[in-house]
């Protein structure tokens, strides 16, 4: 089997349809559940429990992966955390008039 990896110069990586942040965000979930599976087995956990947790969050990983490339596209996640960074609104509380008041200037004192 050959699978492409990328398709050209200039454009972003894709493996079978998942884009850019997306198949970052797969590989290293596989591996979290990869390296969790390895401690709950070294740590004595029976091992058709890791096996179950194993196939079920990878699978669960797969699902949701897959599920955020579609509804996000390949630069939706990006623009939506970014848009969680600003605030939703500005409040100036300071009153109106202040814009059309001219500061009244310090006397200076002669010696």
């Amino acid at each position: 089997m050959e699978y492409n990896v990328n398709k050209g110069i200039g454009k972003s990586v894709e493996f079978k349809g998942l884009k850019s942040q997306y198949l970052f965000i797969f590989a290293g979930g596989l591996l979290s559940v990869f390296v969790l599976f390895v401690i709950f087995y070294m740590a004595g956990v029976d091992q058709w429990i890791c096996i179950g947790f194993g196939v079920i969050s990878a699978s669960v990983l797969v699902w949701f992966t897959f599920r955020l490339n579609a509804q996000y596209g390949e630069y939706g996640l990006m623009k939506l955390m970014a848009k969680r960074q600003h605030p939703r609104y500005l409040i100036n509380r300071r009153n109106s008039r202040r814009f059309f008041l001219y500061p009244k200037r310090k006397e200076v004192a002669h010696a």
